[in-house]
């Protein structure tokens, strides 16, 4: 019964975010079928995680889990069940006092039991003016150990206007989530090189007037 109560709470989501937002997908460098993918993205709202998933096709949003802080989808019963059992979320508690299973074994195992992912190599919630922050070690972690898996670079538009700072009510407005070409690590390669050629990946979706001064 739970199963079915989070399919539906899922679609109902998915209709509300298109709603508000009109969200939709710009398939730039790769086609929306059916290939294990994990989707890196810049992360400015708590709404870039719901909206990844909503303009992803149904059979590939079947397949595919973000992975969030456990901190922040288990505060209450109510995010636990959406996080849990609507997104089916790879939870990982970013306390290190907390963790109990290291972080890149969950999501390697998620990935090894076919699933598609959505995650964010900044770590935290970008509040600065900087197009993106520093990327953490864990992607280049992941995409050592799961090289056949597309890195897909994932830019998430217009979102501040959408969700702005420590506003919790969307404003209708659009929003494009863009879909670059796949990267893999390549042999050798280094963790620094990794990390710079993935976050330049994802800046080169930005669109242009993003980026006039």
């Amino acid at each position: 019964m739970r199963g079915i109560l989070a399919n539906i709470v899922g679609h109902v989501l998915a209709l509300f975010a298109q709603f508000i937002t009109a969200a939709r997908a710009d398939w730039r460098g790769i086609e929306p079928v059916r290939h294990q993918r994990i989707y890196f993205a810049n992360h400015t709202s708590n709404a870039d995680m719901p909206l990844i998933w909503t303009v992803l096709p149904p059979a590939l949003r079947r397949q595919t889990r973000p992975v969030a802080a456990a901190d922040y989808w288990l505060k209450t019963k109510l995010r636990a069940f959406a996080g849990g059992e609507v997104f089916r979320a790879v939870l990982i508690d970013r306390r290190r006092e907390h963790q109990t299973d290291d972080p890149v074994d969950k999501i390697v195992t998620a990935v090894n039991e076919g699933a598609s992912l959505i995650l964010f190599p900044e770590g935290n919630r970008n509040m600065t003016e900087d197009p993106l922050l520093p990327f953490k070690a864990g992607i280049y972690n992941i995409a050592q150990r799961c090289p056949e898996v597309d890195l897909v670079p994932t830019w998430i538009d217009n979102i501040s206007q959408i969700m702005p700072k420590g506003e919790v009510i969307p404003v209708p407005l659009g929003c494009t989530i863009i879909f670059g070409e796949p990267i893999h690590v390549r042999t050798g390669e280094d963790k620094d090189t990794f990390l710079t050629r993935a976050s330049d990946a994802l800046l080169a979706l930005r669109p242009t007037e993003d980026k006039a001064p």
